[in-house]
């Protein structure tokens, strides 16, 4: 019974990949199942629905993503600081959760509508609250400029840094922390060159 908790993340993980490949209402439970070489009925001893499947992916990374993202809010780091250490934890759990992350960009605004997934929105509005009290602190206090619309500011990083999963791949010639670095010294440092 030992190998029944590791057989269900692997199949959580081959139904993300599949989910993310072909989108969550294109995907059938049959297809899941052609992926894990496995019949159909067999995943219903594991998951009583695909949509426990999505449930499961989605929340694992949610909960894994906001442990990372609360222990840097409550680390007391300055307001640049703190944006580079959310970056950098944004880029390890897109390594950690690729196929995650990707469901979440393509199918959260649809799902969240739907009571499972309520929790969807929470944290949408959760994660929308860190990024602007940060850069709302950093204009305050001068570490970012007076003239920065954080709004636009937050816009431009969550999109900037979650749309690489539709490209990164774990294993691949950059780690999470060099990736994040390239961004962050192209969001706060520019790319054109100093006199």
């Amino acid at each position: 019974m030992s190998a029944a908790p590791e057989r269900r993340e692997q199949l959580l993980a081959t139904a993300a990949e599949v989910f993310a490949a072909q989108g969550y209402r294109a995907t059938t439970v049959r297809r899941i199942a052609d992926e894990a070489g496995m019949l159909a009925g067999s995943l219903y001893y594991h998951f009583d629905s695909k949509e426990s499947m999505l449930d499961e992916i989605l929340s694992g990374f949610l909960n894994d993503l906001w442990a990372r993202y609360d222990a840097v809010l409550a680390a007391g780091l300055g307001p640049r600081e703190t944006v580079e250490a959310l970056v950098t934890e944004s880029f390890r759990e897109i390594d950690r959760h690729r196929a995650a992350v990707a469901i979440y960009q393509k199918e959260a605004k649809h799902l969240q509508t739907q009571p499972r997934f309520g929790y969807l929105a929470d944290s949408q509005v959760k994660f929308e609250k860190a990024w602007l009290g940060t850069l709302e602190r950093g204009v305050a206090e001068r570490a970012f400029r007076a003239d920065l619309d954080v709004r636009l500011t937050y816009r431009f990083l969550r999109d900037t840094v979650w749309v690489a999963a539709s490209w990164y791949r774990p294993g691949g010639q950059h780690t999470p922390e060099e990736i994040a670095r390239q961004y962050l010294s192209m969001v706060l440092e520019g790319i054109t060159l100093r006199a």
